[in-house]
């Protein structure tokens, strides 16, 4: 089975959560465009803060539902569902990540 129950938007999460990462990771970036104009947006570190906030809770909310989807999709039982929650669910966020 491997899921299926919310439609596997579990992976359109975890693709906004990537997309913040990629505007943390590209954030002062000096290169310039097509148009001329630098790659990087430039905001400052309070705003990074919150995208780095938002990243990590949006990967914890995606990874909360692979496991509930596979749970209820009979691919775990309560046991492994449990286990898995416990390895692959991200604790809770921190500034140094």
């Amino acid at each position: 089975m491997s899921g299926g129950h919310f439609n596997y938007d579990q992976h359109r999460v975890r693709q906004i959560a990537d997309d913040i990462q990629h505007l943390i990771d590209s954030n002062k970036d000096e290169t310039l465009n097509e148009w001329g104009d630098k790659n990087g947006h430039h905001y400052p570190t309070g705003i990074i803060d919150k995208f780095k906030e938002a990243a990590h809770t949006l990967n914890q909310a995606a990874a909360m539902a692979q496991r509930v989807d596979w749970l209820v999709s009979g691919d775990d039982g309560e046991e492994s569902f449990l286990a898995r929650w416990e390895k692959e669910v991200p604790d809770s966020w921190n500034n140094t990540t």
